[in-house]
């Protein structure tokens, strides 16, 4: 029996900022201008301020790092020829999509017309990876299966706190924005290939969609390459989260095929179970508590998210040769997540410039200078969360605090 080839390949979401205003900028059709990027790296998204890059298909985790570093370095340099700069963040911490132009492609267009300003809204970021996947057969047994881990990668990604220059409550407000749109969240299970195709085909027969790549959910099989998709995560601001998420992930479908090859199978739980838990992460990251479905009660997200690393993948890390990244999860837990980064900066500092700082030199770490603009100290007030509840007040704590289940 023939494994999975568990090729990686990761696409990511970058914010282009004004860094005098800290801002959302249009800036996409500068930068594919600039001697640093060609259009063959860099993709447009829905809107100006927002540029896509995706790397290789790659054999293993340390091409995907080589691959992603250089991919980074290269947008953020781009970005800097023309006075712009670049933060990798689900959300931007004050801008107002109201104010930002969409892209004016035939492609994006369409999203618009159809979806109206749901689409307008959509001013979000986030992480994709693609796990090889030759049998469609094993796609669908791993999709059904790896539902269950999406909440657990969620909320070690979480990186949207903030939106609309307001402290959401939430660590990944990014989760909520898309899930008004259709086609979304956790999948059904699905009974085979089969049953996935004719729900593809039915769509498509009755014009509801033009093809796969309009079903957005958290995890699904690509329309078009055989890769397993998983959509679930904010953007990581670190290119070490990435690396770390992408190894995860590849992990995860190198166990359940392990699992299939030995004759074994994991539990597949119904999708408002695994919908009850992305709630817990999308609400309260890393800082609150998962269900263990199994012993049916409550534990700290950390507590899972180590069994999940400690129980359940560690026989193929070695395999793969991505302990040390797997285990880069450790550190997420330990200094917290993006989103409880940020809460800590705009604890510290009451100014949502900062925590824009914060992320730009976040998104360059271990990969080139970042692009800062002028000193905090020369404005003559901070950016203040704006219309704040009081029981939303950002924790005093150090990060790795967040915002803890009451």
């Amino acid at each position: 029996m023939r494994g999975p080839s568990l090729t990686v390949g990761i696409e990511e979401e970058y914010q282009i900022i004004d860094p005098v205003t800290r801002d959302l900028t249009p800036g996409f059709d500068a930068l594919v201008t600039s001697d640093d990027a060609t259009a063959a790296d860099v993709k447009a998204e829905l809107h100006q301020c927002q540029v896509e890059i995706g790397t290789r298909p790659c054999a293993n985790i340390a091409e995907l790092r080589t691959d992603l570093v250089k991919l980074r370095g290269l947008v953020i340099k781009a970005a800097g020829q023309h006075g712009l700069t670049i933060a990798s963040a689900g959300t931007h911490p004050f801008s107002n999509w109201m104010n930002q132009e969409m892209t004016p492609k035939e492609r994006y267009l369409g999203v618009k017309a159809e979806l109206q300003d749901l689409a307008h809204r959509l001013l979000i970021f986030g992480t994709h990876v693609h796990v090889g996947i030759e049998d469609p057969e094993f796609r669908i047994d791993c999709l059904n299966a790896a539902r269950y881990i999406l909440p657990h990668i969620l909320c070690l990604s979480t990186s949207s706190p903030f939106w609309f220059g307001r402290n959401t409550g939430l660590h990944s407000y990014r989760s909520i924005v898309f899930k008004n749109f259709p086609r979304t969240g956790v999948p059904r299970i699905m009974n085979g290939w089969s049953d996935y195709a004719d729900l593809v085909d039915t769509l498509t027969r009755t014009r509801s969609i033009p093809d796969g790549s309009k079903i957005w959910w958290d995890v699904r099989p690509h329309h078009v390459y055989p890769t397993l998709e998983f959509r679930v995560c904010d953007v990581n601001t670190r290119v070490d989260e990435a690396v770390c998420i992408a190894a995860m992930l590849q992990a995860v479908v190198a166990k359940m095929w392990k699992l299939r090859r030995d004759n074994m199978t994991f539990r597949v739980y119904a999708s408002d179970l695994i919908e009850e838990n992305k709630w817990r992460a999308v609400r309260y990251g890393m800082g609150g508590k998962l269900i263990d479905f199994g012993k049916k009660e409550e534990l700290p997200a950390s507590v899972l998210i180590r069994e999940l690393i400690e129980w359940f993948l560690d026989d193929v890390l070695d395999e793969l040769g991505t302990r040390k990244e797997v285990e880069y999860a450790y550190r997420i837990m330990e200094e917290g997540s993006s989103a409880q980064r940020q809460l800590a900066t705009y604890a510290r500092t009451g100014d949502l410039r900062a925590v824009v700082d914060q992320l730009i030199r976040e998104t360059a770490e271990g990969v080139c200078e970042p692009t800062l603009g002028p000193p905090l100290e020369s404005y003559a007030s901070p950016i203040p969360v704006v219309h704040q509840h009081a029981s939303l007040t950002p924790p005093s704590n150090p990060a790795v605090r967040g915002q803890s289940v009451p």
